[in-house]
């Protein structure tokens, strides 16, 4: 990543207060089976969705409906007979879901223990706004994670550990979403406090804090760190950390 485009998705991040940083999900309700995401990385309405699939601690398949695209956009239509997003398919529920306050709901209500409902009124204002602004800050020079592009289609989806408001995980989310490659989002959000910025942060000074949330003890586990973005392609056998690297690897294997 260079320097602009950090600072850029940085503001992205600030614009939303970090939403999609902390997950409370440690006591939720976990679904037996993958829940479902036609999703445009860019999109406001989108983007408050997953903060909140983040804050559960919940995976997600996530199927990239960017504009111009052809690879789901089709399916999505056959599902809600309406071309907009985001749309939730939950196969625990049977329910598929438009409108992100909607899905939100939907969310607190059979994940999260019903603590919570979508806000509505100026909190709801506030939130698409602010959400706006992260957009319009990753749109200066061009509309990252929004327009399709060329690409091969791999045969599986793709794995990505990630929290949604991390800087550097946000690019290669979007690029996946240009190239239309799904990918399962492994969500990666903080369980304590402990673990707040960087994690040089984390390995300097709380190097004994336990990891809690699920994804961060699997991935641990699997490489003896706790960082994201980490990008898992189970059709080449790669795997691999850094942004940057992970960027020029999608271009590689899947640009046209």
């Amino acid at each position: 990543m260079n320097a602009f485009d950090l600072t850029t998705s940085l503001f992205a991040s600030s614009a939303r207060g970090w939403r999609g940083t902390a997950a409370f999900g440690r006591n939720n309700s976990q679904p037996e089976q993958l829940l479902e995401l036609y999703d445009i990385e860019a999109c406001p309405y989108c983007r408050l969705v997953r903060e909140v699939l983040c804050e559960l601690d919940l995976d997600v398949m996530i199927y990239p409906c960017p504009k111009g695209g052809m690879r789901f956009r089709p399916a999505a239509l056959d599902i809600s007979g309406i071309s907009q997003f985001p749309l939730l398919v939950d196969p625990n529920t049977g329910d598929q879901i438009l409108e992100s306050s909607a899905i939100i709901t939907h969310l607190y209500k059979q994940y999260g223990g019903g603590r919570k409902q979508a806000p509505s009124g100026l909190k709801r204002q506030l939130a698409v706004s602010s959400s706006t602004l992260a957009t319009v800050s990753r749109s200066i020079g061009r509309a990252r994670g929004m327009n399709a592009k060329s690409s091969v289609a791999p045969v599986a989806p793709l794995e990505l550990y990630s929290f949604e408001s991390s800087p550097y995980a946000r690019p290669v989310r979007e690029l996946l979403c240009e190239l239309e490659i799904p990918y399962r989002l492994r969500n990666f959000g903080k369980s304590r406090w402990e673990e707040m910025g960087p994690p040089v942060v984390r390995a300097k000074f709380f190097p004994e804090a336990p990891i809690t949330s699920a994804n961060r003890v699997r991935l641990n586990e699997l490489t003896g760190r706790s960082q994201v973005p980490y990008l898992v392609d189970p059709n080449t056998e790669v795997a691999m950390f850094e942004s940057g690297d992970i960027l020029a690897y999608l271009k590689m294997i899947y640009g046209d």
